[in-house]
């Protein structure tokens, strides 16, 4: 019996062997699955730290790009200014420009309207002298032909308190001559 005991020993053992090699293999499959999940466990760490990582990233580069396009867009206000200013300096030159040329062509037309009112004038007293000349000389001939005609106790009557033809003539032409000045006489 000894023997039976042996093989039934033998046969328990046997098919027990593949129940603890089962087992075995189960505590191996489960160290590998408990090494299988702390690794994932530590890669889903790592994607999520990479994932804040680039979310911080992708933020401060939305932040640059916004203070990027606020300064070009305060760069563009500026240099609009700086060229409205430029703008309104030329236009207000040629403003300027245009309202002296615009008085220095008054002043012209005053000057040239000034110079034909003092021709006009001058013309007018030379007009004015010639006639008084004329009237002088006229009366001075008149009274030159009266004195020429009063010959004879008429004309040489009461000389002490009438003058005569002669000395009337004589002071026409005197009066003639210092109304109008000694050139309009030279004939």
């Amino acid at each position: 019996m000894k023997f039976h005991h042996a093989l039934s020993v033998a046969a328990l053992t046997l098919s027990l062997l593949p129940v603890c090699a089962y087992a075995a293999e189960k505590k191996a499959a489960a160290d590998d699955l408990a090494v299988v999940g702390e690794r994932i466990r530590q890669t889903g760490e790592q994607i999520r730290t990479d994932l804040k990582q680039a979310r911080a990233r992708f933020e401060a580069q939305k932040e640059r790009e916004a203070a990027e396009r606020k300064r070009e867009a305060e760069r563009a206000r500026q240099q609009a200014a700086k060229e409205a200013a430029e703008k309104a300096a030329i236009q207000e030159a040629k403003r300027q420009q245009a309202l002296e040329a615009a008085q220095a062509q008054a002043r012209r037309e005053a000057a040239l309207k000034a110079a034909q009112a003092e021709r006009e004038r001058q013309i007018a007293l030379a007009e004015k002298r010639v006639k008084e000349e004329q009237a002088a000389r006229e009366k001075a001939a008149i009274a030159l032909r009266e004195a020429r005609k009063s010959t004879g106790p008429k004309g040489l009557a009461d000389e002490s308190t009438r003058e005569t033809a002669k000395e009337r003539a004589a002071r026409a032409l005197r009066e003639a001559r210092l109304s109008a000045g000694p050139k309009a006489m030279a004939d």
